[in-house]
């Protein structure tokens, strides 16, 4: 199964013709796309899956910019900095948006109120995975092996405040583990070192990381939304196991542009 099936549909609403956006976007000249995280990530991925079909709609080029770094913030501080002409817009996730400024005090903007939201695009699962060499095989084993070893096992995430390593704290905090956060900038050093055994578990955006469960490079132990997700079905959800009832987390990803983009704008480009 191609990586890109498990976010396919939440880019459902850029199929629907639209003859008001038949016209090129007012100048003509290249729309930046900017995300906030290293190329082969999650949000990475779904910004060129919306990049082609937008820019056909507007008739105009739309180009992905990767502005990686401090967990997506600095990709949405330059949209956040950047003129209202509808040229530099955001493919984000509730991790730059929403969540990064209850964490980082370096954060100076507010999601809420210094981005124009344009649209949901939609949302996604997270995985809980570790490499072969752990042994592990099941959630349950994870747990048991955590409560074993106190302190002593790590999970990484893209990023300090990000729901990836939000989702890593809320097993910690229902099942008792002691799970070592190591944030990256990125997914593919996270993912990079969990292959290579520097770290022993990750938190990963399921599109991520479904060819390398796939491939048997990683095994998964559960995602993180209360079922089963529909592109992996052989993956229990974390909340089958009794430790983790009601466990639910995912990734969503949206369409912002800076704060005073023109309404009209806005409404076209929704």
């Amino acid at each position: 199964m191609p990586a890109a099936a498990a976010v396919l549909g939440v880019c459902a609403w850029l199929a629907f013709p639209g003859s008001a956006m038949a016209q090129a976007w007012p100048a003509g000249k290249p729309i930046s796309l900017v995300v906030g995280y290293p190329a082969g990530g999650s949000v990475d991925l779904v910004a060129r899956i919306v990049a082609e079909p937008l820019s056909k709609r507007l008739g105009t080029p739309v180009v992905v910019e990767n502005v990686g770094g401090a967990g997506g913030t600095i990709g949405a501080q330059k949209v956040v900095n950047a003129a209202a002409d509808g040229y530099t817009l955001l493919l984000g996730s509730g991790s730059e948006v929403s969540i990064a400024r209850l964490f980082n005090t370096a954060v100076k903007y507010n999601g809420e109120t210094d981005l124009s939201a344009i649209g949901m695009v939609g949302v996604t699962p997270m995985v809980f995975v570790t490499h072969p060499k752990t042994g592990v095989k099941t959630i349950a084993e994870a747990i048991a092996k955590s409560r074993r070893e106190r302190g002593k096992l790590s999970f990484a995430s893209s990023g300090v405040g990000t729901p990836l390593h939000i989702s890593g704290e809320l097993i910690n905090m229902m099942a008792g583990t002691t799970f070592l956060h190591v944030p990256y900038r990125g997914a593919p050093q996270q993912l990079q070192d969990l292959m290579g055994g520097n770290v022993d578990f990750s938190v990963s955006v399921l599109s991520s990381v479904l060819p390398h469960i796939e491939a048997g490079r990683m095994v998964a132990l559960g995602v993180t939304t209360p079922t089963r997700s529909k592109a992996a079905p052989t993956i229990p959800a974390l909340g089958e196991d009794p430790m983790l009832k009601g466990y639910d987390m995912n990734v969503w990803f949206g369409l912002f542009g800076p704060q005073k983009l023109p309404p009209a704008m806005v409404a076209r480009l929704n």
